[in-house]
């Protein structure tokens, strides 16, 4: 029963989390809608929806290769980091970075898991 639940646990909780994080991520292109109108939004909102859809494509990567969602997501937030620097408040790290981190080590731990079990 334990092995049962604790594999149903690693399972999931990546997966969810994942597709969480992504659309939190996207939420952040609704910006677009206040700097732009009309057609001129196209380019602005495609854009600011690129890095939620490369994540998407991971998810669903990353459904069947667990080792591959670690690896991206983990990068995703290295990259963030050497992206902004280290000079920004602590909020935007913890708003992106520690949930991608979480994510990343979900995903790592669900393959350590299967391949145990």
């Amino acid at each position: 029963m334990k092995h049962s639940f604790l594999k149903k646990f690693f399972y999931w909780t990546p997966r969810i989390f994942s597709i969480g994080f992504v659309l939190f991520i996207s939420v952040f292109a609704l910006d677009v809608f206040s700097e732009y109108s009309g057609r001129e939004i196209i380019l602005p909102l495609f854009m600011h929806l690129l890095p939620p859809l490369i994540l998407l494509i991971t998810v669903t990567i990353a459904w069947k290769y667990e080792l591959v969602g670690a690896v991206i997501f983990l990068v995703f937030s290295m990259l963030y980091v050497l992206d902004v620097g280290l000079s920004r408040p602590l909020s935007w790290y913890l708003v992106i970075v520690l949930p991608s981190l979480v994510v990343g080590i979900f995903y790592f731990l669900s393959w350590i898991q299967r391949r145990e079990f």
